[in-house]
């Protein structure tokens, strides 16, 4: 596709797949790491009005001029804005008055991409669809928390559901060397994907197969949160302080386990892969297996021999930056490089992932607490 259908059907996907919402729906926050959905389709499209229009448009006039301050996220660069915390406490602009915004941009930037930008506004516009995906992925994290939060366990119609594992797991050896990691590819990526370097690895055997929800409640059954002895300190004080006893989204009801997605409130399908865990319950459930999560290197190396794509995976690699990391100058460079500390890094991809938004150098990555995003975990031995 050109840059300009890329846009149009990614700016068109987030409308896609907000129909099923109700208009209640858009601007719950029921905890600080959510945000409202329409929150997403506001800040993805000041992306655009910021980085490109308001940049490379002579004279260009904004839609409105708080919103530059209601919807940006983290760009100190780009000026003030609300709290994170804050965002779900915003029934102004309506929901009507956010696609009129999207509407409005988007008029403005076909405009724009059929006067042949420059090389340097193709290159923003490529991050910022890129940046849209990320969004839209993350609206699906945030609308299942925020559904699957409520009492009556509301569904909506959806095509991210979860396939059977169907076939038993195999471990593939690979074996000690140095090995090339980094992009290498023609095409986009992250700057954090860059900087190619190698790596020496020891020889390991890695599963072709995520954990299923089937072993995860083996580990449950044996006592495993209640085992301090499997737990990092820090995990065990966050699950004792949050009193967690399973993966998101599980609730035991009449001593069966069940639990949520948009698709409905069911009992825990075996076949399935175990999703919505932390760093911290993958690490537990490793040590109880007796074997370990691989490094991050480790499972590119590996990614080609991998059955992935349907959880983001976590791996025992803090999120640091690569050999000659640079950021880039103003607003645009702290988008990955500020970030990199205190979090571990996720390969591979999800249900949600946008289609041809994930490769296998993608550094997906979170803080070792969080699970409300589509998570889960492989073995190595």
């Amino acid at each position: 596709m050109t840059l300009k259908e890329q846009y149009q059907y990614t700016r068109n996907r987030f409308l896609e797949i907000c129909k099923p919402l109700k208009t209640e729906d858009y601007s719950v926050q029921p905890a600080v790491f959510v945000s409202p959905p329409k929150w997403h389709l506001a800040h993805s499209t000041w992306f655009f009005e910021q980085f490109v229009l308001l940049q490379f448009v002579k004279d260009y006039q904004v839609f409105n001029d708080d919103f530059a301050y209601l919807f940006n996220s983290y760009y100190n660069n780009a000026g003030k804005r609300v709290l994170r915390p804050n965002r779900g406490l915003m029934t102004r602009p309506t929901v009507d008055e956010v696609y009129e915004y999207r509407a409005y941009v988007d008029e403005k930037m076909m405009a724009f991409l059929n006067n042949n930008p420059s090389q340097e506004a193709n290159t923003i516009i490529e991050l910022g669809i890129n940046h849209e995906q990320q969004h839209q992925e993350l609206f699906y994290y945030d609308i299942t928390y925020i559904l699957g939060n409520q009492p009556t366990f509301p569904t909506i119609e959806n095509s991210i559901a979860l396939k059977s594992i169907s076939t038993p797991a195999k471990f593939i050896k690979i074996p000690e060397g140095l090995y090339e990691i980094g992009h290498k590819e023609e095409g986009f990526c992250y700057d954090n994907e860059l900087g190619k370097h190698q790596v020496f690895l020891h020889d390991y055997e890695i599963s072709d197969q995520l954990v299923t929800n089937g072993e995860y409640l083996e580990f449950i059954e044996a006592g495993g949160y209640q085992d301090f002895n499997l737990w990092h300190a820090e995990g065990w004080d966050f699950i004792q302080q949050n009193n967690i006893q399973s993966p998101l989204y599980w609730h035991e009801v009449d001593g069966v386990w069940h639990y949520y997605t948009l698709d409905g409130f069911v009992a825990v399908e075996k076949t399935k892969p175990a999703a919505h865990i932390s760093f911290y319950e993958a690490f537990a459930f490793a040590e109880w297996k007796q074997m370990r999560l691989p490094t991050e290197f480790e499972w590119e190396v590996a990614s080609k021999n991998l059955n992935y794509g349907q959880l983001w995976e976590w791996t025992n690699s803090a999120y640091l930056p690569y050999p000659n990391f640079t950021k880039a100058p103003g607003a645009l460079g702290e988008y990955n490089g500020k970030f990199m500390i205190n979090q571990m890094v996720l390969r591979g991809a999800s249900v949600a992932t946008v289609n041809n938004h994930s490769r296998n150098t993608y550094r997906n990555f979170f803080h070792p607490d969080l699970r409300w995003q589509f998570s889960g975990l492989r073995l190595v031995k």
